[in-house]
């Protein structure tokens, strides 16, 4: 009889521990998710207030009203798009800035996959040195070797130039093999082997066996590639300095434009620019979310 009594108040005791874990746990939770929708509500109020300045019938800056106070319009959109003057011309600046995303782009993923595969597949003297050299060489920012970048470019006649702009977006890109390496490491060994059995070359062994297989890493490398010229801002600015506003990128014609006159007149013009230039890359990122993230978790699970 006491041993049943005993064991019914063992398994009671280990009830109340389990639901005071339980509402442990539970109370964790809500915090977490709390602080997270916190966090989330303060990084997407400037985007929000971007998206309904841009739609705004009032022109400059209006720090008295989050929603426009003079109501709603399409017209700044209008200016952009079919009014270009002597300020705004976003035509020109969006069609430079896609040239030189584009062939950077183009470039830069070309070098990150033979890199990679040079470094995954291909064994020879000095790789791991190398390696390790191009990995601590990549953990340096770029924004320490722009001085020295932009005054070589300007011995070679590349300033002002979107060519220069391709040269220097796509030359280091190769540094940045790492996650695109993983990825790689995780095609098994046995199919380059035997496509060297049967006579493969490398140079069809990579084209013909493991591009097809990276796809998901292709998509990865193509966004990656493409993105940093086209938000690019410090350096476009430091290297497109010669005044002409039809060479400049979206970014500096922007920025250009709101220095004119931010209060009264093209504030509102400014975010419907930033809008338009966010669209694309933001359809490219959606459509090939699914490849984009096998990319990431890929590469991620072999380094």
């Amino acid at each position: 009889m006491e041993n049943a009594i005993s064991k019914h108040d063992n398994y009671a005791q280990k009830e109340l521990k389990l639901r005071s874990k339980k509402k442990s746990e539970t109370a964790a939770t809500i915090i977490i998710n709390a602080l997270i929708a916190i966090f989330a509500l303060i990084w997407i109020i400037p985007i929000v207030w971007l998206l309904v300045t841009a739609f705004s019938k009032y022109r400059g800056i209006d720090t008295a009203h989050f929603f426009p106070a003079q109501g709603w319009t399409l017209d700044n959109f209008k200016i952009v798009l079919f009014e270009p003057d002597s300020v705004v011309q976003y035509i020109a600046w969006f069609k430079n800035t896609f040239i030189i995303a584009l062939f950077s782009c183009i470039i830069s993923t070309a070098f990150v996959l033979m890199v990679s595969y040079t470094f995954s597949c291909m064994r020879f003297k000095g790789r791991h040195a190398m390696m390790k050299f191009s990995i601590i060489l990549n953990m340096f920012p770029g924004v320490l070797s722009m001085i020295a970048v932009y005054f070589v470019m300007k011995q070679l006649g590349l300033t002002n130039s979107h060519v220069g702009m391709v040269i220097v977006y796509s030359a280091g890109s190769g540094l940045g093999y790492l996650i695109c390496k993983g990825f790689m490491d995780t095609i098994p060994t046995s199919i380059r082997e035997a496509a060297r059995l049967d006579g493969a070359s490398e140079v069809e062994i990579f084209f013909k066996i493991i591009l097809p297989l990276s796809k998901p890493i292709i998509v990865y490398t193509v966004i990656s590639s493409f993105l940093a010229p086209w938000a690019d801002f410090v350096f476009a600015k430091l290297m497109l300095n010669s005044g002409i506003s039809t060479d400049w990128t979206v970014a500096i014609g922007l920025y250009n434009m709101l220095g004119k006159d931010l209060k009264s007149h093209y504030f509102s013009i400014f975010c419907a620019g930033g809008l338009l230039i966010s669209i694309p890359i933001s359809v490219l990122f959606i459509l090939m979310q699914k490849y984009y993230v096998e990319g990431v978790t890929g590469g991620a699970s072999k380094g």
